[in-house]
């Protein structure tokens, strides 16, 4: 399925993998990294994992943060950000913008703006937008997929760290875990020379987007933001997953999350559509297909074209990463690719288990 895929051009390149209890049955590549230099995609080939950033950047902190009793759940944002504290964004909750109900909007495009602003003034300046940014519900049981909420994220980890997002995940995540092939592209800092899977020729910029966030916000923030701007192998993503199914199965003191600290995340919201950080599959026509167990999996999708589910009840991890938008946003049929790929790998994944 992928090596047509690639052939009828639903994207260029991309990466599979799949396991189940922590033994991966299936890993490889396929297509281009770069359609026009005809550079093909490795096992070593980065990429930009767009929102991906939330559920393995963003909430993995957050969740970090949690376990040490340095955040709490049911913290508001005016509690923590002192700039916040008379706005109507105050008695937002972390667990409303974990799971996307806080009212906020899913979008806006501060690029426009903050990118005719030198660099050093864009981060108070976006936050100055962030903090008079309207509510388009009070209804805190509506979900809305926001972007901006993951913004606000950021802002915490920052404020309660001291340290920003990109350095705070390595030194508290990543490191411990032992992963090195996960992480921001700091714009500020030269750009490492390893290969990466090209984005789109983006219009805005006037150029080809690769080893570069593609998302503008992000971009324009200097590569690190709350919302976007991770990039990772697919083993990389893939040891997280692992490690934080190993969490979520057994409590080993030797792990860097606790049991139930990983379960409060993964579990699906009694009162919500998503886990904290993390999505779900929906009721019909869920990009993860038909056949997970779907209260008893999470998951994410990426803008460039990755995503990956997990299967919480048989420890099934199943992770797809593509440059789906190189050269262009437009071609959508990833759309419809992803559920019948997943739908292949499941019947495989039974018939080999029996489960």
């Amino acid at each position: 399925m992928m090596r047509h895929a690639v052939d009828e051009e639903v994207f260029p390149g991309g990466a599979l993998i799949f396991s189940t209890s922590g033994k991966v049955l299936f890993s490889k590549v396929y297509g281009y990294a770069n359609i026009f230099t005809k550079q093909r995609i490795t096992h070593e080939t980065f990429f930009d994992l767009a929102s991906l950033t939330k559920p393995l950047a963003t909430t993995l902190a957050v969740m970090s943060l949690v376990q040490k009793g340095e955040l709490g759940l049911e913290q508001t944002l005016g509690s923590i950000i002192t700039q916040l504290s008379k706005t109507s964004k105050s008695d937002i909750r972390i667990r409303d913008l974990l799971r996307h109900d806080s009212g906020l909007p899913a979008y806006q495009p501060y690029f426009s703006i903050l990118s005719q602003f030198p660099y050093v003034k864009r981060k108070s300046m976006l936050r100055d937008s962030l903090g008079r940014e309207a509510l388009i519900s009070d209804n805190v049981n509506k979900t809305t997929y926001s972007d901006i909420g993951f913004m606000f994220l950021e802002w915490v980890v920052e404020t309660i760290t001291g340290l920003p997002l990109d350095s705070y995940i390595y030194k508290a995540v990543y490191e411990p875990m032992g992963v090195t092939d996960l992480f921001f592209i700091n714009l500020e800092n030269a750009l490492p020379d390893f290969c990466f899977a090209a984005t789109e020729l983006c219009q805005w910029r006037r150029c080809l987007i690769q080893g570069v966030v593609h998302d503008e916000n992000a971009f324009v923030m200097g590569g690190v933001a709350g919302h976007a701007g991770l990039f990772g192998t697919a083993h990389a993503v893939h040891r997280v997953l692992s490690y934080l199914m190993q969490s979520y199965i057994t409590d080993d003191r030797n792990c860097l999350f606790k049991s139930n600290t990983v379960r409060l995340f993964l579990e699906h919201q009694a009162d919500s559509h998503r886990a904290l950080g993390f999505d779900i599959p929906s009721e019909t026509d869920s990009s993860c297909g038909d056949l997970f167990r779907k209260d008893m999996t999470v998951g994410h999708l990426g803008f460039t074209g990755t995503s990956f589910w997990m299967e919480l009840y048989r420890s099934i991890i199943i992770i797809l990463l593509t440059n789906r938008i190189h050269p262009s946003r437009h071609d959508e049929r990833i759309r419809k690719f992803r559920p019948l790929l997943h739908n292949a790998i499941m019947s495989r994944i039974v018939s080999l288990s029996g489960a």
